[in-house]
């Protein structure tokens, strides 16, 4: 892949400090700063999600009820993300955009944008709950058992109603990110935590935990109806809560239901090459569910074990991409709005300079680090030695799944959403194809690796594919200056990544019973060590090597420690 590059001076001089983003009612205010906002609250999200999902763990364990269970909390998110999941997250941010130039700063857009929203999301959500056993059969069918299906089922018509707070929830956050008010999107979701770790602590106080909900059949009707209501009554929480902001975006909303006259139509066109994306991508999501369940059973990989290691794998993409990429997002979309191309590529360039960075240490330090970060949600040995490879089997696919959600961005910006769906057809046909043969031929235990393995190539070919197809709208997306960096981060994530290999013999390595695997205790004091020294050995590399990446944004730090 060949285009032309930013030079050096040109890239490095677009750091995060230095771009300025307009928020309502206010005066401008950083990229950087903006970033830093997202990245509090995903992180303190985050870490009550890993709690949350250990406080899960303990409770129902990893195997075939706790599979039940994941099923039936994964098809909410499925249906959303089908219906209009990329539309709310990314089609409406530019729209917002464009609409703050209306005589009314965008007001009308945006009430009959959310009235419309929750007026197609009510019946939505009605049918599909309606619909929970002929949607539990579809993502299980032939795979798992008669018991497990009909747990799903159950819980499933708790966990549906979801769909309609998920979507409330995407309309007001991401109405927010437009009018550059970021922080509540992102510290929602504490919300959300508590009330299920409430929950989930509650039912283990009245039933008991892991292991004695192992088997789907003994679930009675108090527990199924404990958990789902918890579990759906935090994304509610989740949601109703970011109305609490609304006037802080300089909104007051009002139901209007006169649908015409306000650019929506705009919106429509955009949003149906997004749903064909999203529909897409939910082939690819059923063909995976059911090779997954196929390995379903005792101590065996499969639905859940892929849920908690996606889970960890997201982590670091949530703390740091999606914190800096929303903030550059809407940024862009100001840039496409005023037809200044060049400011876009130089976002582009220099976001995922500044993601790189992170990511690649992520990767390949997280990848050491695998077994202790497994002691630190799951409840015993067997569930971390099932979850661990698979993790690290993911985290190959990390650097290529930050690069592709970074340009799917500027797809989004540059309303090219036409293009962007023939390369997820093409995502989907290669991930599919890899699904049936793994079903075919590999066996039960290496089932989720190879579908995490598969993820990862499948992202890659994504990756790439949209690069190329940016490079004419664009005129180059920096990928040889982009690629060199990435190479000058692996380059310092390996003596790291020995370093903290060897700090882990020390520690007892990752057998069952060793320190690092015994217990989250054990799992967090080793991340601590392990992960502490990794990354002052990454950081003096990159220091004395001179990279320009680390040093730009290291200087505020060092600027603000000069002056004290």
């Amino acid at each position: 892949m060949t285009d032309p590059s930013l030079g050096e001076t040109e890239a490095t001089s677009a750091t995060t400090s230095a771009i300025p983003v307009q928020k309502a009612g206010s005066a401008r205010t950083s990229v950087g700063r903006a970033s830093a906002i997202l990245a509090s609250g995903t992180l303190v999200s985050r870490v009550l999600g890993f709690v949350n999902a250990a406080v899960l763990a303990h409770a129902i364990g990893t195997f075939a009820a706790a599979d039940a269970f994941s099923l039936a909390n994964q098809l909410p998110n499925n249906i959303y993300s089908l219906v209009a999941g990329g539309l709310l997250s990314a089609v409406i941010v530019p729209q917002i955009v464009k609409a703050g130039l209306h005589d009314d700063g965008g007001q009308r857009f945006v009430n009959r944008l959310v009235t419309l929203g929750v007026s197609l999301f009510i019946p939505i959500t009605v049918v599909a709950v309606l619909c929970a056993p002929l949607l539990t059969r579809l993502y299980g069918a032939g795979r798992a058992d008669e018991a497990t299906l009909q747990l799903a089922t159950l819980f499933a018509y708790w966990c549906l109603p979801q769909i309609l707070f998920y979507a409330l929830y995407s309309l007001v956050g991401e109405t927010l990110n437009a009018r550059g008010v970021f922080g509540p999107f992102t510290w929602a979701p504490v919300v959300n935590n508590v009330v299920v770790i409430g929950g989930t602590v509650l039912f283990m106080s009245l039933f008991g935990g892991d292991p004695a909900h192992r088997d789907p059949a003994g679930w009675s009707g108090a527990e199924i109806s404990l958990l789902g209501a918890f579990t759906t009554g935090g994304i509610a929480a989740q949601a109703l809560v970011l109305f609490l902001f609304w006037r802080r975006a300089g909104l007051r909303f009002r139901p209007d239901f006169r649908w015409r006259g306000v650019g929506l139509g705009d919106t429509g066109r955009a949003a149906a090459w997004v749903f064909g994306i999203f529909l897409v991508s939910q082939v690819g999501g059923v063909v995976e569910t059911n090779v997954a369940l196929s390995a379903s059973g005792e101590n065996q990989a499969s639905v859940t074990v892929l849920r908690y290691a996606w889970l960890m794998f997201m982590l670091p993409h949530s703390v740091a991409t999606v914190s800096i990429v929303t903030a550059y997002f809407t940024r862009m979309s100001e840039h496409v709005r005023d037809g200044d191309l060049p400011s876009v590529r130089r976002d582009l360039v220099s976001a995922l300079r500044l993601v790189l960075l992170i990511m690649v240490f992520s990767a390949v330090g997280l990848a050491v680090l695998a077994y202790p970060f497994s002691a630190l949600v799951l409840p015993s040995y067997d569930s971390i030695a099932a979850t661990a490879p698979v993790y690290m089997a993911y985290l190959l696919g990390l650097v290529s799944f930050t690069v592709f959600f970074v340009l799917l961005r500027v797809y989004y910006a540059l309303d090219l959403v036409r293009v962007a769906f023939f390369i997820q057809i093409a995502q989907t046909a290669f991930y599919c194809l890899a699904c049936l043969l793994i079903d075919t031929l590999v066996p039960d235990r290496w089932v989720a690796i190879a579908l995490a393995l598969a993820l990862g190539a499948a992202l890659t070919l994504q990756a790439v594919l949209s690069a190329l197809f940016l490079v004419r709208p664009l005129g180059g997306v920096g990928t040889r200056e982009v690629t060199l960096q990435g190479l000058w981060f692996l380059g310092a994530a390996l003596p790291a990544a020995a370093a903290g290999v060897g700090l882990l013999a020390l520690l007892g390595g990752v057998s069952e019973g060793a320190f690092p695997v015994s217990s989250p205790v054990g799992g967090a004091v080793t991340m601590v060590i392990a992960g502490g020294v990794m990354a002052v050995v990454y950081a003096a590399v990159l220091w004395v090597t001179r990279n320009p990446e680390l040093r730009a944004a290291a200087a505020p730090v060092l600027g603000r420690l000069r002056r004290r």
